[in-house]
């Protein structure tokens, strides 16, 4: 259903979860696990796992901090992208990945919601792709000193908005990681997705 031609299958992204990313995340351990379980799913059905990994001043490549947690492990052959900005796509090459596999439909997973899962949702959505939330896989850290809501209430707000967004040809949504079909038509396999 994506607006991209030819480009029927889906892929889980696995966006910043990195040492320094997710040290205070809400939740941290549940949504990593969450994350891993859904790697593995993604696996067992020959579905392409895609790891993003953000670098900037703060967290410079190479550092223990970039890394991505030790609970996940990348199987050989997942390409990992590298990012500067929050959105994935915007100056890396997921758009090449994704294009590679076939894909027109992504999963999204990872941290922060408030901020990296925010801008790829939009610029996939906005590139093609049926864009779906994974609503229990997704964190941030406690921003509340700088007037943003609690965690709770970012990663709810961010499922609400996301499960009532469209586009021309396009569908989105959000789902739990418990109903994931990954082969599911349209916003695949999002119960409630538009689609």
């Amino acid at each position: 259903m994506s607006t991209l031609e030819n480009r029927l299958k889906s892929a889980l992204l696995v966006i910043d979860v990195q040492n320094d990313v997710v040290a205070r995340a809400y939740e941290r351990d549940a949504v990593v696990g969450v994350i891993g379980e859904l790697v593995e799913k993604a696996r067992a059905e020959r579905v392409p796992v895609v790891w993003v990994r953000h670098q900037d001043e703060e967290m410079p490549a190479g550092g223990d901090g970039w890394q991505i947690v030790p609970e996940l492990r990348r199987a050989e052959g997942e390409p990992v992208v590298e990012k500067e900005y929050g959105d994935s796509f915007e100056a890396t090459r997921l758009e090449t990945v994704l294009a590679e596999r076939g894909v027109g439909r992504v999963f999204v997973t990872g941290a922060q919601t408030d901020m990296c899962i925010r801008s790829t949702l939009h610029g996939a959505l906005t590139r093609g792709y049926d864009t779906v939330l994974v609503s229990d896989a997704h964190t941030t850290e406690d921003l509340t000193r700088w007037g943003a809501p609690e965690p709770a209430q970012v990663i709810a707000h961010t499922n609400l908005y996301w499960s009532f967004q469209k586009a021309p040809g396009r569908a989105a949504g959000t789902v739990e990681s418990k109903e994931i079909d990954f082969w599911a038509a349209g916003a695949a396999g999002a119960a409630g997705a538009a689609g």
